[in-house]
C-alpha cells in the first residue's frame, strides 16, 4: 500500500488584486500554467468579488508546468509555493526550470 503524496500549500500572496487573495490565498487549490520559461497561477482572478473561504490556506491542486524541477507527474513537489507578480500579474514565483 502505497502513501498518498503530500500536497503543496501556497506560503504567500502578494497578487493584491486577485479575488481569492484576503489575508492570504483563500482559494482551496491553485492550478499553475503558464508558458514556456515561467509558470503562471491560473487560479488569478481580477475582479470585485471576495472568493475562497474565510480562512483556508490554498494547496497547489495541478501544475501544467512538466518542466519544473519541482513537478512530478503534474504534481508539485516543492516545501510551499509563493504567488506573486512576474511575466504575468500572477506568476509561480518557485518555478524553476528544470
Amino acid at each position: 500500500m502505497s502513501s498518498a503524496p503530500s500536497v503543496t500549500s501556497v506560503s504567500e500572496c502578494s497578487v493584491h488584486n486577485c479575488s481569492f487573495n484576503h489575508d492570504g490565498c483563500t482559494a482551496v487549490a491553485i492550478t499553475v500554467s503558464g508558458s514556456e520559461e515561467h509558470a503562471s497561477c491560473a487560479t488569478f482572478i481580477d475582479t470585485s468579488v471576495s472568493g475562497g473561504l474565510p480562512k483556508m490556506l490554498a494547496h497547489v491542486g495541478a501544475c501544467q508546468r512538466s518542466e519544473c524541477s519541482h513537478n512530478n507527474d503534474l504534481l508539485c513537489t516543492a516545501p510551499a509555493v509563493k504567488v506573486g507578480p512576474g511575466a504575468e500579474a500572477a506568476d509561480c514565483l518557485t518555478y524553476t526550470h528544470a
